[in-house]
């Protein structure tokens, strides 16, 4: 595979030609180095990535199928290397070497995006990221229920509660007599039970504003808590990132992880968070207050000095708290950066509907993690490589259609074999796949049928003054801090 890049999908060459040159440009900088096969093994590092992003990138409907086009063309990429036919073996050894060789092409990823192949990437200054969850329905498969299922991973029971026993007037362990309810039946037979058991894969992952691509993800169970998949993601943000978030994301740890590590937000609080005025511990303006709730205060750790800004959608206020000062970050600022949030729904939006990965495929829940980390991985190199053309050739890589990259895409996955007509290269196809420019009106009024119950707003958070006990135990923390020259945490003057 030549690694040359004279033009990564340059017109007048074959649909070969130019699936080996944006290959090429996907994995040039990679470091494979950590990944190591055994002698015997018919795969390179390189051709299993390209192998695992053709395979996610295929339009085939069933993967088996999406894996015998995307080893046909891997094949004659790497001509000196005959990969092995088995599908079975193909994603045996992709699932034990997904997550480095993940690692190791975001890496390379997110370096063309902060030099700027993808587009600005500060917004306001600041590298911002959003951060939220979605679930991805599973095949109904007993391996799916049993490990995606939120009642099949629920906390155990405290010793001594487990398997029907407690105690009895004389200390001793007896066991409890409890009657089988058996679950109540349908019209047609099933249980209702039976019916709610359906498998979702939560993924929560983070989105960067300025170029409309994500950067980091994490994937867990239905039940799994976005917060700390969150949290495993802060250490990987760029230096003085600043992340915006809906109010699923409040709380003292996590937020205080944020500004520990140089890092910034804007997040939405409600009616769940209690925040403190005139507490004394740091210069208090209009809009300062402070979050420490009782657990932090126990464990002497300090309060939290923040921004409250309020903000209106036109139906009621919106409540955002930031750990920036006014003169780093304006209340216009605050709300354009809340505001461009919404483009991580987008995002769900494009991989769910246009991209097809509303249901996985996947029936053995080993494989769930494999197809959802390379569907997204597959997403991202195709987003990232029509950004990075759209910016060299004088184009806007805002305007990049999802659509359109993913259809200019498949057309020399399936036609490798042949040459492109006149307007069907990748380069022509690409220079189209943009978002109309008209202008779209409002749909509110439209009598669509409502499918869910619309959620209530977060509310008000609960404003207070400090008490007395706790100014003190402000003044002595600050003191402490003082002393051992620990700067106070959140904004300053």
């Amino acid at each position: 595979m030549s690694h040359q890049d004279q033009g990564c999908c340059s017109s007048g060459k074959s649909h070969l030609q130019t699936l080996n040159r944006t290959i090429a440009w996907w994995l040039d900088d990679c470091d494979f180095s950590g990944v190591t096969f055994r002698n015997d093994c018919s795969w390179s590092q390189c051709s299993l990535v390209a192998a695992a992003l053709c395979w996610a990138l295929g339009d085939e409907t069933n993967l088996t199928d999406r894996f015998t086009s995307a080893r046909k063309i891997t094949a004659r990429l790497f001509p000196r290397q005959e990969p092995a036919g088995s599908y079975q073996a193909f994603v045996k050894l992709l699932r034990k070497w997904t997550n480095t060789l993940l690692a190791a092409l975001m890496i390379c990823f997110r370096q063309r995006m902060q030099q700027g192949d993808a587009g600005e990437f500060l917004t306001a200054g600041f590298a911002v990221f959003a951060v939220d969850g979605s679930r991805v329905e599973l095949p109904r498969t007993a391996s799916n229920q049993q490990a995606y299922c939120a009642q099949n991973n629920k906390r155990k029971a405290p010793a001594g509660q487990r398997g029907g026993q407690h105690k009895g007037r004389n200390g001793r362990q007896k066991k409890k007599r409890t009657s089988v309810k058996k679950p109540r039946r349908s019209r047609r037979g099933r249980s209702v039970q039976q019916k709610l058991d359906n498998p979702n894969a939560w993924l929560t992952t983070m989105w960067h504003v300025g170029t409309g691509l994500p950067w980091d993800w994490r994937i867990g169970p239905s039940n799994s808590s976005e917060r700390d998949h969150f949290r495993q993601m802060i250490d990987d943000l760029p230096p003085a990132a600043l992340v915006t978030a809906d109010a699923g994301f409040v709380g003292y740890e996590y937020w205080k992880t944020l500004i520990d590590g140089g890092r910034h937000f804007v997040i939405r609080v409600g009616a769940s968070v209690t925040l403190l005025k005139k507490l004394g511990y740091a210069r208090e303006l209009s809009q300062t207050v402070f979050l420490w709730p009782n657990k932090a205060a126990a464990r002497q750790q300090p309060p939290l000095t923040l921004r409250l800004v309020v903000v209106n959608n036109g139906r009621h206020p919106i409540y955002l708290v930031t750990d920036l000062s006014q003169s780093r970050l304006s209340d216009k600022q605050v709300c354009e950066i809340y505001k461009a949030r919404w483009g991580v729904e987008v995002f769900y939006r494009s991989l769910k509907q246009t991209f097809d990965r509303q249901k996985l495929r996947s029936h053995a829940a080993d494989n769930v993690p494999t197809e959802l980390h390379w569907s997204l991985a597959g997403l991202w190199a195709a987003c990232l490589f029509g950004k990075h053309h759209l910016q060299s050739t004088g184009g806007e890589p805002s305007r990049l259609s999802v659509a359109g990259v993913l259809k200019a895409l498949r057309k020399p996955l399936r036609e490798y074999k042949s040459r492109p007509e006149a307007g069907e290269d990748l380069a022509s196809m690409l220079d189209l796949a943009l978002i109309d420019d008209y202008v779209r009106t409002d749909k509110t009024s439209r009598g669509y049928p409502q499918k869910r119950k619309k959620e209530p707003p977060a509310g008000k958070p609960t404003l207070t003054n400090a008490t007395r006990s706790q100014k003190t135990a402000a003044k002595q923390i600050k003191q402490l801090n003082q002393q051992t020259a620990t700067p106070a945490k959140g904004l300053t003057a």
